[in-house]
């Protein structure tokens, strides 16, 4: 009859046995493909060019001038920027919601973020009329989906498809 001490040490080297397994498992023959990559470099090309464009003409329209937050003026000064620069981006996001990718992973992912993105269009909107309506500057705040902000899933998808400039603009949060 086993001993407390022998059914222990089989137990304990069973459980490393099964976690080197699974090491061994995860770094030698573990896909290492993303579930947001999609194969079609053509349009991530273009999708990256439409981004690109709004991407200046957002930086065409920085201000980085000092504001008082409870200057009413100042606030509506930057409601417009706000909206002409989240127009410049739902632009883009249009015309890349028009152009479908070719392989099927592209056209089950890119709807998803799109919407996703469009979520984000909308706060931005949102906060344009925050801004218009209130007497303090408000803080930008965005929408969180499955516990995550919606900047992060749409920034994640653009990074692991190579189209960082797809990827949400900050220029809001500060």
């Amino acid at each position: 009859m086993p001993t407390a001490r022998v059914i222990a040490r089989i137990s304990l080297t069973i459980i490393c046995g099964l976690l080197l397994a699974m090491w061994v498992y995860a770094f030698g023959f573990a896909s290492r493909e993303s579930a947001n990559r999609i194969n079609d470099t053509a349009w991530q090309e273009r999708a990256q060019a439409h981004c690109k464009t709004a991407e200046d003409q957002r930086f065409s329209m920085q201000d980085m001038s000092k504001m008082d937050p409870t200057d009413l003026n100042a606030l509506k000064l930057k409601s417009d920027i706000v909206d002409r620069a989240t127009t410049s981006l739902e632009t883009a996001i249009n015309l890349i919601a028009a152009d479908r990718p070719a392989d099927a992973k592209g056209q089950a992912l890119v709807p998803l973020w799109i919407a996703d993105y469009r979520i984000y269009i909308q706060d931005r909107r949102d906060f344009a009329i925050k801004l218009r309506t209130v007497s303090k500057r408000p803080y930008f705040s965005e929408s969180v989906i499955e516990s995550v902000p919606i900047s992060e899933k749409i920034g994640k998808f653009a990074r692991e498809n190579d189209m960082k400039t797809c990827q949400p603009p900050f220029d809001l949060s500060a």
